[in-house]
């Protein structure tokens, strides 16, 4: 386990709380420090933590791995910060792109054709965790004279029919 000063921070407040409720308990110091240190890493692991877990947005990350974008796509969200801030794609051949990611899951809509365009390819990246989420992660790769030139996120919004 990495001890990181949120972490610290983090088990020191439990720890506290749990040695105020314990202390109403009992008076005798001894016996708080020791229920409280036994209590503290329960209540952290089994309280807290899974808390934070569904209300914020925080979820692992990786890098870029063909096999695992083929192999889970409902975690292709874990990659999007490598794809996007390393640039993965942008300079990449159609070919090179689908050999990568598969066949596009769709076209994207272009305002000078009035139609969706082959030169848009958009991938679902599953949704982020957390109980509040409900938007879907998506990519747009862009080209031009079969390269691509840009690379966009969005969030479509999860509906329920």
């Amino acid at each position: 386990m990495i001890l990181t000063p949120t972490f610290i921070i983090l088990i020191s407040v439990v720890f506290v709380l749990v040695w105020r409720f314990v202390k109403t308990i009992d008076n005798r110091k001894w016996l708080t420090l020791l229920v409280s240190l036994a209590l503290t890493p329960i209540a952290y692991f089994y309280v807290l933590y899974p808390m934070i877990n569904i209300f914020s947005s925080y979820h692992h990350e990786k890098y870029f791995n063909a096999e695992a974008w083929k192999e889970t796509p409902e975690l292709r969200f874990e990659m999007l910060n490598n794809i996007v801030n390393d640039s993965t794609f942008i300079g990449k051949q159609k070919n090179d792109v689908q050999s990568l990611l598969g066949q596009a899951e769709w076209y994207g809509w272009d305002d000078n054709i009035k139609e969706n365009s082959k030169d848009k390819w958009n991938y679902n990246l599953g949704y982020k965790p957390g109980a509040l989420n409900t938007f879907q992660e998506c990519i747009e790769l862009e080209f031009q004279n079969n390269t691509v030139v840009s690379l966009r996120t969005y969030q479509l919004e999860k509906t329920f029919e």
